[in-house]
């Protein structure tokens, strides 16, 4: 029998991306969903024979069971009612008329500050 090897395997898949709009991740060939809250940031995807684990600045942000059929697409509730809210907030924000003034200048201050005050075409 031969001995161990002096460093151990690797085992599992790890992975650093960038947290895509639809806030799902792909491992293998299925699709795990992970907190909106962090869609855009950089995010680490590991992933062993039982679990799929993501995490963002050293916060777990999803953790599922490794699923073995193919072409799934798992979804924790509270990241569904996560999402939900937040479109919700964003369309509320969308609809608001922004309270911004803007200045409206004469057309008059323009012929001036170029020379044309007296000028007809």
């Amino acid at each position: 029998m031969l001995s161990f090897p002096p460093v151990p395997p690797v085992t599992g898949w790890s992975y650093r991306t960038r947290l895509p709009r639809d806030h799902y991740v792909r491992v293998d060939a299925n699709d795990y969903s992970v907190h909106p809250g962090v869609i855009g940031r950089l995010i680490e995807v590991t992933a062993d024979l039982e679990r799929v684990r993501v995490t963002c600045e050293s916060r777990v942000v999803a953790d599922h069971l490794r699923c073995w059929a193919r072409h799934q697409s798992l979804t924790d509730p509270t990241h569904a009612f996560a999402a939900v809210a937040l479109r919700r907030e964003r369309v509320i924000l969308a609809s608001r008329p922004e309270a911004t003034e803007v200045e409206h200048r004469a057309l008059s201050d323009y012929d001036r500050a170029l020379g044309l005050d007296g000028e007809v075409a």
